[in-house]
């Protein structure tokens, strides 16, 4: 079963995420944080979706596009760490994958379609994994990470995220 993981589980850098997840079953959270999100985004038209509160800040649908790169990244990352691959993973650049998208051509009601598929498959993927599991370790970017920790960074990088649409963006539901 999930529980919250401790900082020597992941590196420093993901600590800003980690954080602010709270404790209890990580799948209802992810499902009701996915709600939440989507409440944010669903009445925008698509030029709305464009919007950027800095010119050199990403757009709305970037943002998006952002969470769900991420996501399923740290997927990959904890489903090859949760059946027990001891390769070391390698880091990403978030810029270099958003620069290469083409997420502000894309619809925003299909970027939305796309997040909840997304984290309803990150859902099913927590779901299935066996409670010895959750403490096994891998490594990313040469530093060690466990399943939970994973699925914690998921979790608290949309969050963040979340935060950044409301703070900067001011979208609210």
């Amino acid at each position: 079963m999930y529980k919250r993981p401790k900082e020597s589980e992941y590196s420093p850098f993901y600590h800003t995420y980690v954080k602010h997840v709270p404790e209890g079953d990580i799948a209802p959270l992810l499902k009701d944080q996915l709600q939440h999100t989507i409440k944010l985004v669903k009445n925008l038209t698509d030029e709305q979706a464009h919007f950027r509160y800095k010119e050199d800040k990403w757009s709305i649908k970037e943002v998006i596009g952002h969470m769900m790169d991420t996501e399923r990244i740290m997927s990959y990352r904890l489903l090859c760490i949760a059946r027990g691959d001891q390769a070391s993973l390698p880091g990403f650049d978030e810029q270099n994958y958003a620069k290469h998208a083409n997420f502000n051509e894309q619809e925003i009601e299909v970027l939305i379609q796309q997040f909840e598929q997304l984290r309803q498959s990150t859902i099913y993927l927590l779901q299935s994994i066996p409670d010895h599991v959750w403490k096994m370790e891998g490594t990313v970017s040469d530093y060690p990470i466990t399943v939970q920790a994973l699925a914690a960074i998921i979790s608290g990088h949309e969050l963040h995220h979340r935060h950044i649409l409301i703070e900067r963006y001011g979208l609210s539901a």
